[in-house]
């Protein structure tokens, strides 16, 4: 398919994508998402499951001539008279240097390769370095929350993928098909629109059993999600082939004696994709931000698996925020992965559709 000037349909899309700075920004955030995909357990400095002293603050990095150093805060002997916790401190405390190690780890990567990175790790055996602390169990956030996103954005690209399957064949078929058809499948859509989804929550996490195993708990979480979250795109596929249906190209399918299917699958839902393909990018940041509150109330992945809804349930203490106030870090990789989508998300919406 090409466009005035010669120049494809994608080139012309992706021109207009660049002239946003923020979709460039938000581009280069995804580029980090993705490499934290891949290879997030190689970067976290530290194993996120081992424990440490609970609620360690950031370690201090400093560079000198003789290299790179975390400074760690230690146990002063006294206690906090409101939450009763050690009190740390960083006076006096030791430096440990950084630096690049490569070792051999039972961590798999791909086929027979067993190979475990961690960058900017303490070089002593046993040393720490804390870039957003420690919870309460005294895992370090930074290593954690590198190795949740895996599990938080395979959770969003599986169900922003079922509810966009779903509600673009939905929502083709009802519109194309009309009559009693449509009329029955809208009020399902009106049912799930209407349906508080809050109170479901709440009771899907108080009827799991907690022996329940993750694998479970995990599918569970992703198809109640998806059930729930093709209803609003498939009223708006609905109303965009109500407009193709008429189109003549359809017509001409119909005389030709194409069967319903076909003309839904072949002439409809292509001619949608790119409204399709804006939307599923706007979907995946309402799905972190879903995955991580419904952590923050309880219905997150079970141990040992790590989310970030299950490292957000430690900011659930008050009493804990206004004293160990960085345990709020983890909230920063739900923005980051929030703002990337939406940014290339509007910018991709301007780009398919200037005017």
């Amino acid at each position: 398919m090409s466009a005035a000037g010669g120049d494809s349909y994608g080139r012309l899309v992706w021109r207009r994508f660049r002239r946003s700075r923020l979709g460039m920004t938000g581009l280069g955030a995804l580029v980090l998402l993705g490499v934290i995909l891949l290879v997030g357990p190689f970067l976290a400095p530290l194993d996120p499951d081992r424990r440490f002293a609970a609620y360690q603050p950031p370690s201090q990095i400093r560079l000198d001539g003789q290299g790179l150093y975390a400074i760690n805060a230690r146990p002063t002997g006294q206690l906090d008279p409101v939450t009763y916790q050690p009190i740390l401190s960083r006076e006096g405390a030791p430096r440990e240097r950084l630096g690049l190690l490569v070792r051999v780890a039972p961590y798999r990567l791909l086929g027979p390769l067993w190979i475990d990175r961690r960058l900017i790790a303490p070089t002593a055996p046993g040393g720490r370095v804390h870039l957003m602390g420690a919870d309460r169990f005294g895992r370090d956030i930074f290593s954690r929350g590198l190795v949740a996103a895996r599990v938080s954005m395979l959770i969003a690209l599986a169900v922003g993928t079922l509810t966009t399957l779903a509600g673009l064949l939905v929502g083709a078929t009802s519109g194309y098909l009309g009559g009693a058809t449509d009329r029955w499948i809208q009020r399902v859509v009106d049912f799930l629109l209407a349906f508080p989804q809050l109170p479901l929550y709440l009771t899907l996490g108080a009827l799991i059993p907690v022996t329940l195993s993750t694998g479970w708990f995990v599918a569970i979480l992703i198809a109640t999600l998806s059930v729930l979250g093709w209803a609003g795109l498939s009223r708006e596929i609905r109303g965009k082939t109500l407009t193709l249906a008429r189109m003549d190209y359809v017509r001409a399918a119909i005389a030709l004696g194409a069967d319903d299917w076909r003309i839904i699958v072949r002439h409809i839902a292509p001619n949608l994709m790119s409204h399709v393909l804006v939307r599923f990018t706007l979907t995946l940041p309402a799905i972190v931000l879903l995955e991580s509150f419904l952590g923050f109330l309880g219905l997150a992945v079970k141990p040992p698996m790590i989310s970030w809804g299950l490292m957000l349930q430690d900011v659930s203490g008050y009493a804990a925020i206004g004293s160990h106030p960085f345990i709020l870090f983890p909230v920063a990789f739900v923005f980051v992965a929030v703002f990337a989508f939406n940014a290339v998300g509007d910018a991709l919406r301007d780009a398919v559709d200037p005017y």
